[in-house]
């Protein structure tokens, strides 16, 4: 089915930023909030992206009106009748995603596919209590979404073949990198970043290292921002949710460090207030050191080591469980990394990373972390069969991929 009109419902950042892409890519959208306040902010918000390409001259004032015409701002369900695609974005909350899906029943066509932005909800919970199961999938944009190139498209039981294929083929219209993602806690690339991010906050309790010497470790790794500038970024009550879901999930492995809960009772969120594992208000700051010490103290942590590899192997281990699983193929978990996260393009993901390292080197410093730090390292059963095999990665000739 091609999509001819979508709507997008909630006008926040990331509705607007959905809405934006869909527009720019030549469709009308309608744009929908409970209230005008909330729409005019979302419109605000659209044409402040625009005009940013007008100011760095990728597009004229001229083409810039054509694509705002395009969008249209609504608090009712008007004009979704014709509308082929709607993509949820609303708070993430299950009991409000359910009800945005049954109130889209009496005003959508049986054809319209629904699709939801969920960055950690079951898709096919979700899709309880529509009468069109099959139409509901998962469509999770990456903020922000105008700039980031990857789009995960989970179905969940019910979804239908058809509706996943649509998805894919609308995604790629939007000049995205659709990756299709089995429907579990995380999906794939936070169920593989958070893992990464967790470690770098617990080596920090644990007086490993200052977060600003990991992020320069990291940076010079190659990723874009080390894990603290990232989490402030993402916003740290954000991660600190995801790090819970995750827990309940998949259990101890996925254990939250105290340090993000004790910084959200802080209310130190990150960039967004000001205040994270940085301050940006510039000002002098020690609370982060307080709170690092107030957990040393609560939970007597002996004193460890801060190596790269920490990070980046308790990342590959999670991607190769991952693969075992069925999550997702090789090949889109790196790209799902590299589009997604901005996992450095020469290292080509986590799975080619592994593969460059050498599949028995990163068994063996798996092993020596999980008898260091603990069994949330214990390694993927796949790594151990493979080494047993002689599939040792690119030295070999054989590893995820072959050579």
């Amino acid at each position: 089915m091609y999509i001819y009109k979508a709507a997008v419902i909630g006008a926040g950042t990331m509705g607007a930023q959905i809405a934006q892409v869909i527009s720019y890519s030549g469709l009308p959208v309608v744009l929908k909030d409970r209230d005008q306040q909330a729409v005019d902010r979302g419109l605000a918000a659209i044409r402040k992206i625009y005009q940013g390409r007008v100011d760095k001259g990728k597009m004229t004032a001229s083409e810039m009106e054509q694509k705002l015409a395009l969008v249209s701002g609504t608090t009712t369900y008007d004009g979704f009748k014709d509308v082929d695609i709607v993509i949820e974005a609303v708070y993430e909350d299950l009991k409000v995603k359910r009800q945005v899906f049954s109130d889209l029943e009496g005003v959508c066509s049986p054809s319209t596919i629904l699709a939801t932005n969920t960055s950690s909800l079951p898709i096919s919970a979700i899709a309880v209590g529509t009468k069109r199961p099959d139409k509901v999938v998962g469509m999770h944009f990456f903020n922000p979404a105008h700039v980031m190139k990857l789009v995960e498209v989970i179905p969940g039981l019910p979804t239908s073949s058809e509706t996943v294929d649509d998805v894919v083929a609308f995604s790629e219209s939007l000049r995205k990198i659709p990756v299709r993602v089995q429907d579990c806690a995380g999906f794939l690339v936070n169920r593989l970043l958070m893992p990464y991010l967790n470690e770098a906050a617990l080596a920090l309790q644990e007086g490993a290292a200052t977060a600003k010497q990991m992020d320069e470790a990291m940076v010079a790794l190659g990723m874009p921002m080390g894990p603290f500038a990232l989490l402030d970024m993402i916003g740290i009550d954000v991660a600190e949710k995801v790090a819970h879901i995750l827990y309940d999930a998949y259990g101890p492995r996925m254990t939250a460090a105290t340090i993000l809960d004790e910084l959200v009772k802080a209310k130190r969120f990150g960039a967004k207030n000001g205040v994270g594992f940085y301050n940006y208000q510039g000002v002098k700051d020690d609370t982060l050191e307080q709170l690092v010490a107030k957990v040393q103290k609560q939970g007597s942590y002996k004193k460890t080591r801060f190596t790269p590899e920490r990070l980046l192997l308790i990342l590959i281990n999670e991607a190769v469980i991952c693969l075992q699983e069925g999550v997702a193929s090789a090949g889109d978990i790196d790209i799902a990394m590299v589009a997604g996260t901005g996992f450095p393009q020469d290292k080509g993901g986590p799975l080619h990373l592994a593969d460059q390292m050498g599949i028995d080197f990163v068994l063996q410093g798996l092993e020596t972390f999980k008898q260091e730090l603990g069994p949330r390292f214990w390694p993927a059963h796949m790594l151990k069969r493979m080494v047993a095999a002689g599939y040792f990665g690119k030295k070999s000739g054989k590893g995820f991929f072959t050579y």
